[in-house]
């Protein structure tokens, strides 16, 4: 049993990638469409829900046992750097509500438990509350009467102080609950799994996230979200070195924040329907959004420094971010919408442009196309070397069918630039009857790697044309073989 506590020390320093293991686990398992409610969730809350009431009742009795002895002092002497004073009370004060958050993956889930949805969440929100009062309250009796404290140099937490003093150190009994606070916290992380892509699925319903958020992969789960949500979480992770201490301020800010806004919103709720028993409704979410506001003003005032300043300042960028995905999607409803549309002018003048490197099968092909679209097509070749002009120039008379050839110098060996000077004198933006396609041949390989054999013109080519309205750029592949035909 040493060698395996041990161990479990020794595993400290690797927390970091630990939690990126278990981050891709989660992600996995939920990409598969594996659900909480499944008896692979279910079973660790069982476990450690039993595990826990054990361990509060196996050390009741040694209390009681023992002659209820009065609180032992601390197992750990922590010289006393400051006074008690009303801030250090404040602090301790919100640590301890970090403890009740939890209840907002309730809220968020109701559509997905069975009906009668409300009142099986009701009922399942009301047992939850149940089991975390009574196990905060016998975690922190126990605690405090066998002189527990957290103890930094060993990095062992509170409860697992507790386990060894109830169940014995090293024990089978102690490891089982060590197993069961792990597994429960795995859980735990895969509750955000299980909530943030619902709720990034109601942000981008309502247009104020984008719309990937929004579609269902082929496990009838929100794919984008979930990986969202797992790339976000590493970050977190490595930035903070995997100290949940570090991290609980950003969380618990956040949760109240929402607690907040939420008994709020409901207030206004119960003002505008005014159904029956509304103003007693509207007190109690008033005074719930009273209390939670409180908590949540005392966390940022106690833990500002201690991370809390990070979610004040994300908060409103994330806001803003939020609405200019409103904004854009309005605008293109607005442009998109056929209410207000006029018939556009008719295409009186199509003018295709091939540029070409040289005259060879994909260019012959290229130029098939454009003579498709148009009769007015046009050849341009970009002169990089003067020695290569006239060779270009005779295959063109044999094999041009007739097609014009400009060649464009280029004293800077560039492609991009005359062509896109060549395209803007012949483009008379003013006419809304005009357009111009540029038809690119690209060859494309015959196996993956040997793009890295090629240059990227045509792309180039595209992207310089991007953004240009009344320009269209279109490729006319002309596919390789592995072996010479």
């Amino acid at each position: 049993m040493a060698a395996i506590t041990s161990a479990f020390h020794a595993l400290y320093p690797y927390r970091v990638l630990i939690g990126l293991f278990l981050i891709a686990v989660i992600t996995i398992l939920n990409l598969r469409g594996v659900r909480e409610s499944g008896t692979i969730f279910s079973i660790p809350t069982y476990f450690f829900v039993t595990m826990t009431l054990g361990m509060l009742g196996v050390g009741l009795y040694r209390w009681v046992a023992a002659g209820m002895p009065p609180a032992a002092p601390p197992r750990i002497d922590y010289p006393a750097a400051h006074p008690l004073t009303l801030f250090i009370i404040l602090r301790a004060f919100s640590s301890g509500c970090a403890a009740l958050t939890g209840v907002e993956a309730i809220a968020d889930g109701v559509p997905v438990f069975k009906p009668p949805e409300s009142k099986n969440a009701g009922q399942t929100l009301i047992a939850m509350a149940s089991l975390l009062i009574m196990m905060f309250l016998g975690i922190t009796f126990l605690s405090h009467q066998f002189g527990i404290v957290p103890d930094e140099r060993t990095h062992e937490t509170v409860i697992s102080q507790l386990g060894r003093v109830a169940f014995g150190s090293g024990t089978p009994l102690y490891f089982l609950f060590q197993a069961a606070t792990m597994l429960i916290l795995v859980l735990a992380a895969n509750t955000a799994f299980a909530d943030f892509p619902r709720l990034s699925y109601f942000l981008a319903r309502d247009r104020y996230m984008p719309n990937q958020f929004a579609l269902l992969g082929d496990r009838l789960v929100f794919s984008n979200g979930i990986l969202a949500l797992a790339l976000a979480a590493s970050i977190l992770l490595v930035v903070f070195d995997g100290k949940t201490t570090r991290l609980i301020p950003l969380y618990a800010v956040g949760v109240f924040l929402t607690f907040t806004l939420s008994q709020s919103g409901m207030v206004a709720h119960r003002w505008r329907r005014r159904g029956p028993y509304w103003r007693l409704k509207a007190l109690i979410s008033g005074f719930g959004a009273t209390v939670t506001a409180g908590v949540l003003l005392i966390f940022i005032i106690t833990k500002f420094a201690y991370g809390a300043w990070i979610v004040i300042v994300w908060i409103p960028i994330f806001i803003g971010f939020f609405l200019a995905v409103h904004r854009h999607y309005q605008d293109v409803a607005a442009q998109l919408s056929l209410e207000a549309f006029g018939s556009p002018p008719p295409v009186r003048r199509h003018r295709v442009i091939v540029p070409i490197a040289g005259v060879h099968r994909a260019v012959i092909a290229a130029l098939n196309y454009a003579r498709s679209l148009s009769d007015d097509v046009t050849a341009v070749y970009v002169e990089t070397d003067p020695n290569e002009t006239p060779k270009i120039r005779r295959k063109w008379e044999e094999w041009g069918d007739g097609i014009p050839l400009v060649v464009l110098p280029s004293p800077y060996r560039s492609i991009i630039g005359p062509l896109v000077e060549y395209v803007d004198r012949i483009d008379d933006r003013r006419r809304r009857d005009q357009v111009v396609t540029i038809v690119l041949p690209q060859f494309v390989p015959a196996k993956w790697w040997h793009h890295l054999l090629h240059n990227q013109t045509a792309f180039l080519i595209h992207l310089a044309f991007l953004f240009r309205r009344e320009v269209m750029v279109t490729h006319v592949p002309f596919h390789l073989h592995g072996n010479h035909n």
